[in-house]
């Protein structure tokens, strides 16, 4: 008989600020050894539901609780935070958060010197565990120096040296390039089978984290459990869809093709499907909706020549990187962790300087024009909000940039509010920042940019964080805005963004341009997806799983479909 590791009975939790409990009548439990995976849009309780098993409810986030939850067999209750901490080992979305030490070294031996354990166990524990996270040659780095995909292993690390029962993952994927993404999965499924741990996932992403297999799906909406199902019980009926939640992209094209999905057909994995129930439709489809997507060059407005930049001496982050943007675009830029993308925004706005090269805006150098003088023109939101948030309450920070300018009241208010309605965040005007997620918070900073209307909108990863629902909201009104000649550029991990909203994808790896080509022909070429730490598109592996003519044009096929789809 399984050991019972977490149990939820009848179980109700309410915070201290709000009137109506955030989770209803919960009844779950998981098993020793399981991996389960928490899916759900934002506000539908999963955070609230990994803060009860990890302790941060009730004991930092205030509130009451009815019913019984078990950790190990003992009541939540009955414990302090520093008893649940030794049960369970949190990786937070957010791992800039989590870090200590001054060195990768010191952040993972932080529990252990509070646990006095001598030095000699202690380096040794922290060679072992940093092994086993592919993290050893980074031991003297400082942690803040680290990629993103670095970043979250030595968090991993971090609660792992320990003898832990439980690992729980929140948004583990949110700050990931696509590959760094993929080997983050695999490497949680090696945890899991070599220390036999008990895993819990929490991820907007269901399609990446389903690369590796997990036992059980939990579905989550309005603070209730709608489905507790295998993901091949999951993706055969509609829950996912009536839930906000994305599907994984070959199922909808599966669902296109009039394929009927059934939980026999294994469709929960792309590598299990059982292409034979689906071959014949697809290849109808295929052949009845060919497209030709082409790029075309219009009116220039952002041109970049031979950009080079450095932080330090013989030490390049940019090499001649020369690409150029067309007024009313909406063009990514995608690449792996650390491969220049961010700097190359901070560039176009100002704040670096490129070591050589120039910047164009209609035509003209800007090389020498202030901050203040591009910020009027080209509108930046940042990747990380916690660097760009400087008021207390949203209303104030949306407003900022407004009342700077010298908006009038009246109609700093109406923008205000029609911004924050459009980036689903109206019913929180009169909330302090503080109070909100860290998907929440990168809302506000977008509302921040978006409600000063700007001509050209640069965006570093928006849609981190985002569940589906919220990722469509800002996506359709960035469209909008793009449909209106905001030009616009995208900074971003999110293949499925490219390939829904832009026509066409800028590639950099190692500081260098790898590709400018469409979101079709850049997720179909083997040779930039390993450069650039991409993965190809599920699209793409149906359609040579199926073996049709021309894969790479079935994917774009399936773009133009889709977005014509979506916008009847």
């Amino acid at each position: 008989m399984k050991k019972k590791i977490i149990e939820f009975n009848d179980f109700t939790f309410k915070y201290r600020v709000q009137a109506k409990p955030t989770l209803k009548n919960i009844n779950l439990t998981i098993y020793e050894g399981e991996k389960v995976l928490i899916v759900g849009p934002s506000g539908s309780g999963k955070s609230t539901l990994a803060h009860c098993i990890n302790g941060l409810t009730p004991f930092y986030y205030q509130g009451t609780s009815t019913g019984s939850l078990k950790v190990m067999g003992k009541e939540t209750k009955d414990m302090g935070i520093f008893e649940m901490s030794k049960m369970v080992g949190t990786v937070l979305q957010d791992p800039d958060s989590q870090f200590i030490g001054l060195t990768v070294a010191e952040d993972i031996a932080f529990k252990l010197e509070n646990d006095y354990v001598p030095q000699s166990k202690m380096k040794a524990m922290v060679e072992k565990v940093s092994k086993l996270v592919g993290i050893e040659k980074q031991l003297d780095a400082a942690p803040y120096s680290l990629s993103g995909g670095q970043k979250q292993r030595v968090t991993l690390a971090g609660v792992t040296v320990e003898d832990i029962d439980i690992l729980l993952f929140d948004e583990p994927l949110a700050s990931l390039d696509p590959a760094t993404g993929k080997s983050a999965i695999e490497l949680i499924e090696q945890i899991k089978n070599e220390t036999k741990k008990t895993i819990v996932i929490i991820e907007h992403r269901l399609e990446d984290v389903l690369h590796c297999d997990v036992d059980r799906i939990i579905v989550m909406n309005e603070g209730c459990i709608v489905a507790d199902m295998t993901a091949d019980e999951l993706v055969a009926s509609n829950i996912l869809v009536e839930s906000g939640i994305r599907e994984p992209l070959y199922i909808t094209a599966l669902r296109y093709a009039g394929v009927t999905i059934t939980e026999d057909m294994k469709a929960g994995n792309i590598q299990t499907l059982d292409i034979s129930k689906c071959k014949t439709n697809l290849d109808k489809w295929n052949k009845d909706n060919s497209s030709n997507n082409e790029i075309k060059e219009e009116n220039i407005l952002l041109e970049l020549k031979d950009i080079s930049f450095q932080y330090e001496k013989n030490k390049p982050i940019l090499k001649d990187i020369s690409f150029k943007v067309n007024k009313g675009e909406m063009v990514s830029i995608i690449g792996k962790n650390g491969a220049g993308k961010s700097t190359i925004s901070k560039l176009i706005c100002g704040f670096y300087k490129p070591t050589s090269g120039q910047i164009l805006l209609n035509n003209r150098d800007i090389g020498d024009d202030s901050i203040k003088e591009r910020a009027e023109r080209i509108g930046m939101v940042m990747q990380n909000p916690n660097q760009m948030i400087s008021k207390t309450m949203i209303f104030d920070e949306v407003a900022l940039g407004l009342r700077f300018r010298g908006i009038p009241e009246e109609e700093v208010k109406t923008r205000v509010y029609e911004t924050l309605k459009v980036c689903g965040l109206y019913e929180y005007r009169n909330w302090p920042i503080s109070a909100l997620s860290f998907g929440q918070k990168k809302r506000v900073t977008i509302a921040s940019i978006l409600v000063l209307n700007p001509e050209i909108l640069i965006l570093d990863e928006p849609t981190a964080g985002q569940d589906f629902k919220h990722y469509n909201e800002i996506m359709e009104f960035l469209l909008e805005l793009n449909n209106k000649g905001v030009t616009i550029i995208m900074i971003t991990h999110d293949m499925h963004l490219m390939l829904e909203y832009t026509n066409r994808a800028i590639v950099l790896a190692d500081g260098q341009k790898l590709a400018d080509d469409t979101a079709a022909n850049v997720l179909t070429n083997k040779e930039v997806i390993n450069a650039a730490n991409l993965k190809e598109t599920s699209l793409y592996e149906l359609a040579v799983k199926c073996e049709l003519e021309n894969p790479r044009g079935f994917v774009d096929s399936f773009i133009d479909y889709d977005r014509r789809i979506r916008r009847i």
